[in-house]
């Protein structure tokens, strides 16, 4: 089921294209990815899916309906931005519970177990009382997390949410957004600058570049149809490394050969086998240490997308 819809999505301001008919869809329990340089459009996607600007032209659907037209569908939703929406003076439990009774919650005995029950899940029980202009950096995004789904929406957006914590929150962080996923079936739609974060947790991505999707598709499959094949030989010793160029350059299935000290780096054809390769090698006396078949990261990906961008 498609829980998020985008749909030949145009949006312009004062005559410049900032969203240049894009389209994407995140289907129910995923967590997706949304990427892309500053400037690139992210933030305004992300406030028209949210019903808080209006497209020149397509459609944003959540639940099949647009959120500003729809408003009883706000309740299904939840929301964490750069700025928690937490007020320093009262405390991590004051917190939630104020903003549980703004979303109906009136049973006091329910909203204190709720209210508890999600304080464990974030790991603030012991804090509970602290004011929260007293927590860390870390402790107010894990509070914000839980601040935006104290009424168990089924669907949460969610704009970089480690960005700035460090590496322990960011780990801690990343984990309850998998728990969401995993053991609640929340959707989740998240805004990231963190290549390693996406590429840990997100389901399927989309990368947008000047206002337009470049690239959208699941993590693997994008760095399988961007990245050419590439094996690296580590040799068992450097005086091999010459003898071996020359024969790996010869061979129809590899398009490329680089050499560094004792290690060579082959591109190869799509079904190109390593053993095909180290057989080449051994067979012509060549001794090899190590062979492995290497693909791009995210990161690597990401960086091609948003360079080829800049070219055009």
């Amino acid at each position: 089921m498609k829980e998020i819809e985008v749909q030949n999505l145009t949006k312009r301001f004062n005559g410049k294209m900032v969203l240049n008919d894009i389209s994407f869809e995140v289907k129910e329990g995923e967590i997706f990815g949304y990427l892309g340089p500053n400037g690139a459009g992210k933030t305004t996607t992300m406030r028209i899916i949210l019903g808080l600007l209006k497209p020149t032209t397509g459609k944003a659907l959540v639940f099949g309906e647009e959120l500003g037209r729809c408003d009883e569908l706000r309740t299904k939703v939840g929301v964490l931005l750069e700025h928690d929406g937490l007020y320093n003076g009262l405390s991590a439990y004051d917190n939630l519970d104020y903003y549980a009774q703004l979303y109906g919650l009136s049973d006091g005995a329910e909203r204190k177990r709720k209210i508890e029950e999600l304080l464990d899940f974030v790991g603030l029980s012991d804090r509970k009382d602290d004011r929260v202009g007293k927590l860390s950096k870390g402790m107010r995004r894990k509070l914000g997390l839980a601040r935006a789904i104290v009424h168990e929406p089924e669907v949460l957006f969610l704009d970089e949410p480690t960005s700035g914590l460090d590496p322990e929150a960011q780990i801690m962080v990343r984990g309850l957004i998998l728990q969401l996923s995993a053991k609640r079936g929340v959707t989740i739609f998240l805004n990231s600058h963190d290549l390693d974060e996406v590429q840990r947790i997100c389901m399927k991505i989309a990368i947008l570049q000047n206002g337009e999707i470049k690239a959208y598709d699941t993590v693997e499959n994008l760095r399988d149809k961007m990245g050419e094949p590439r094996i690296e030989i580590t040799l068992s010793d450097s005086k091999y490394a010459d003898k071996a160029l020359k024969i790996l350059n010869s061979l129809d299935s590899v398009s490329d050969c680089e050499r560094e000290g004792s290690g060579l780096t082959v591109v190869t054809r799509a079904d190109t086998q390593s053993s095909t390769i180290l057989s080449a090698l051994m067979e012509n006396g060549i001794g090899v240490e190590e062979i492995k078949r290497v693909t791009k990261s995210l990161e690597d990906v990401y960086l091609d997308i948003v360079r080829n961008g800049r070219e055009e």
